[in-house]
């Protein structure tokens, strides 16, 4: 992770390492867009922040811009905009940015993909969310080959392909894509701060039994949150969030709290006033809760997947094990201190700074013999084959294979 003091002022100028000029003018398009709640949003609009505190102009494109839309199947909450290509054109003619990013996979990231493209300008991509895995968890008859198939198509052109953790980072190069960048996250340590646990005697009832294991997200099946429900464990199992499987979960697991989603100062206090947060997730390519978890002082227990295992080991923070009950006993035991102490590494600032440095697209590959091509292909698919038998017997363990 970058920080704050790793760029001289004449670097945000004039680029690092005496490279060409850091973009100012930049454009952003994201089918993923406020009023909507959750970790791609809550990303995008802090680091427009700070690029605009920086001196950058953005010019975002949105679902919220006025087009015609239509819910994304399978989460409502995502509005896919209809036939905005010509829109988009116009503004990218008007606006000429310095440099195009394009955040999401949805309709408004294919269309301005195909803008850049007729006009053969340069642009990044994110991978925020784990598409493949995502998809297959909801519908098991498509494979993750057809969704990493697609997320192919769509990341194939981009200058650097922007995800969050250095296993993300391994994980895509397996998939065999190039010019995978690193793009840290940043929490903020002043919402989220220890003052916010016991205020008042706390958010939860004193009749909430303790210790309080709290998961805080989408209630959604892709989240394994039922992984974490049915343990065994000691006090009481609270899910803060909403979401198409909160019904269903509500009514098999009676012994657990579903609390609903929570914002700003409240949702803080719900995170500072539980004694582990849990994050079942194996499909998440972060999980910016875990950080904002552990600014509060809250320690964490997951699973070793992408997010825990690039986030927590070492720390003191949180405990992550193929078995997440284990993981939750032993958070118990944490210091809060070393959570905040974790927390206070991330900064929105120097996301925002990876972020604007990545924003200038790697060299191109240079050709390579076919023999060394297959070469790569058999090991990358070796690796595959091994990691896909430890995935199958991690969830295996969990109870969910």
């Amino acid at each position: 992770m970058t920080t704050d003091a790793d760029l001289t002022d004449s670097e945000a100028e004039d680029g690092p390492s005496g490279g060409p000029p850091l973009a100012r003018k930049i454009m952003l398009i994201t089918d993923a867009w406020e009023p909507q709640v959750n970790g791609v949003v809550r990303t995008l609009a802090n680091t427009i922040k700070e690029l605009e505190a920086l001196g950058c102009e953005i010019e975002i494109v949105s679902p919220a811009d006025g087009f015609k839309t239509m819910p994304l199947p399978t989460y409502s909450e995502i509005k896919l905009a209809l036939g905005a290509r010509e829109e988009i054109e116009d503004r990218f003619l008007a606006f000429a940015p310095d440099a195009v990013h394009i955040a999401t996979e949805g309709t408004l990231g294919w269309d301005a993909r195909a803008v850049c493209l007729k006009h053969k300008f340069p642009f990044t991509t994110s991978y925020h969310t784990q598409f493949p895995e995502y998809i297959n968890a909801r519908f098991k008859w498509i494979p993750l080959w057809a969704g990493y198939r697609y997320m192919h198509a769509f990341h194939d052109k981009s200058g650097r392909v922007m995800v969050a953790t250095p296993t993300m980072m391994e994980q895509l190069r397996l998939q065999g894509f190039r010019n995978v960048a690193l793009w840290s996250r940043g929490v903020d340590v002043d919402l989220f701060h220890p003052s916010k646990r016991g205020i008042d005697g706390g958010v939860y009832a004193a009749t909430v039994k303790r210790p309080i294991f709290a998961y805080v997200g989408r209630v959604a099946v892709e989240k394994n949150i039922e992984s974490f429900l049915k343990l065994d464990l000691p006090g009481t199992k609270v899910v803060v969030g909403d979401g198409p499987a909160r019904q269903e979960l509500e009514l098999k697991y009676a012994d657990a709290v579903f609390v609903g989603s929570k914002f700003g100062e409240e949702l803080a206090r719900h995170f500072a006033d539980a004694d582990v947060f849990v994050f079942p997730s194996f499909t998440d390519t972060f999980g910016l809760v875990i950080l904002e978890a552990a600014a509060t002082g809250t320690p964490v227990a997951g699973y070793v997947a992408p997010g825990p295992k690039d986030i927590l080991p070492g720390t003191g923070a949180g405990v992550v094990d193929t078995d997440l009950r284990k993981a939750c006993l032993e958070a118990l035991k944490l210091k809060r201190e070393d959570a905040r102490t974790l927390a206070e590494r991330y900064s929105w600032r120097a996301c925002a700074e990876d972020f604007r440095r990545n924003l200038e697209p790697l060299p191109k590959e240079g050709k390579r013999r076919f023999w060394h091509k297959l070469r790569d292909l058999r090991a990358r698919a070796k690796e595959r084959r091994r990691l896909k038998r430890e995935a199958k017997q991690a969830q295996k363990a969990t109870g969910n294979g």
